[in-house]
C-alpha cells in the first residue's frame, strides 16, 4: 500500500491530485503541504513512498527538497516551469507533469511511479537539482558553458570548453573533444551556432563549426573554397558562402 504527499503552494492543485487519487484502491493516505518546509517536515514524519512536488514553493524549494528525499521515495515533479525542465526530467527513474496536464497525462505519471515503486528503483534527486540548476543558469547567459546531452536513461553534461568541432549528422550533431572523444548531441548546427560564442566558435560550412583557436592551417583549393587543416590533423572545409569569416579566422 502506498502513502502519498502532495506539496504545492496552489490549493487547486493540491484538491485536483486528491480528487484524481481518489479511487485508488492502493493509495492509503493522501498528505498535504503549502510549502517546502511543511512538506519537509511532513515527509521526515510520515515516510511517504511518493510524493507529488511543485518545483515553486515558499520555503524550501521543489528542488531544495528533492535534493533532501535524496533517494529515500519516488519524486513526480509537478511544473509550471518552461520546457527546460522537462529535459531535466527525462530520466529513467522520475517523472514529470507539466502545468497544466490531462486526467490521461496524470495517470499515466503515477502509473510509471507505482511500476518503479515495485522495483524499489528510485532516483537520486540531487543529481536532478544540480542538472536543473545548472539549466536554469544557463538559460540567463549568452552563451552556454555545457551542453546537455541526452542519452538513453541518462543525462550528461559537456563542457563547451572542451569541444573542438562539430559536425552536422541531420538533426544532430557530432560533437568532437580534445581527448579525442566524440558524444552525439540532439540538436542542429544552427541551433549550436547560436549558443556557442561567436569570438570562440565559427560555422566554416553547412556541416561544421570549429573552435578558432584549434585552427593550424587554412588551404586554398581549386573550387574557391578552403581546406581548413586543425592542430590535431583533422580537416575541414570552408566553404565560399563562409569565405568572408576568413578575415575572422586570421585575426
Amino acid at each position: 500500500m502506498i502513502k502519498v504527499l502532495v506539496a504545492d503552494d496552489e490549493t487547486l492543485a493540491r484538491q485536483t491530485i486528491q480528487l484524481l487519487l481518489k479511487d485508488q484502491k492502493d493509495i492509503t493516505t493522501v498528505l498535504e503541504a503549502a510549502d517546502g518546509n511543511q512538506a519537509l517536515k511532513l515527509f521526515e514524519k510520515e515516510q511517504p513512498q511518493l510524493v507529488f512536488l511543485d518545483i515553486q514553493m515558499p520555503g524550501l524549494t521543489g528542488i531544495q527538497l528533492a535534493e533532501r528525499i535524496g533517494d529515500k521515495c519516488m519524486v513526480v515533479f509537478v511544473t509550471a516551469y518552461d520546457q527546460y525542465a522537462i529535459t531535466a526530467f527525462e530520466l529513467n527513474a522520475i517523472d514529470y507533469l507539466l502545468k497544466p496536464y490531462d486526467d490521461e497525462r496524470f495517470y499515466a505519471a503515477l502509473n510509471r511511479a507505482k511500476e518503479k515503486l515495485k522495483e524499489q528503483a528510485f532516483g537520486d534527486y540531487r543529481q536532478v537539482g544540480q542538472l536543473i540548476r545548472h539549466m536554469m543558469d544557463e538559460r540567463h547567459r549568452q552563451y552556454k558553458t555545457r551542453l546537455v546531452v541526452k542519452d538513453p536513461g541518462r543525462i550528461r553534461l559537456v563542457d563547451v570548453d572542451k569541444v573542438e568541432y562539430i559536425l552536422g549528422a541531420g538533426n544532430y550533431a557530432e560533437v568532437h573533444l580534445f581527448d579525442g572523444k566524440s558524444v552525439l548531441h540532439r540538436e542542429t548546427l544552427t541551433t549550436l551556432e547560436s549558443q556557442l560564442d561567436p569570438s570562440v566558435f565559427v560555422r566554416i560550412h553547412r556541416s561544421s563549426i570549429v573552435r578558432s583557436s584549434s585552427i593550424a592551417e587554412l588551404r586554398p583549393n581549386e573550387k574557391g573554397d578552403y581546406s581548413v587543416l586543425l592542430k590535431n590533423g583533422q580537416e575541414l572545409t570552408l566553404s565560399r558562402r563562409n569565405k568572408h569569416k576568413l578575415g575572422d579566422l586570421l585575426g
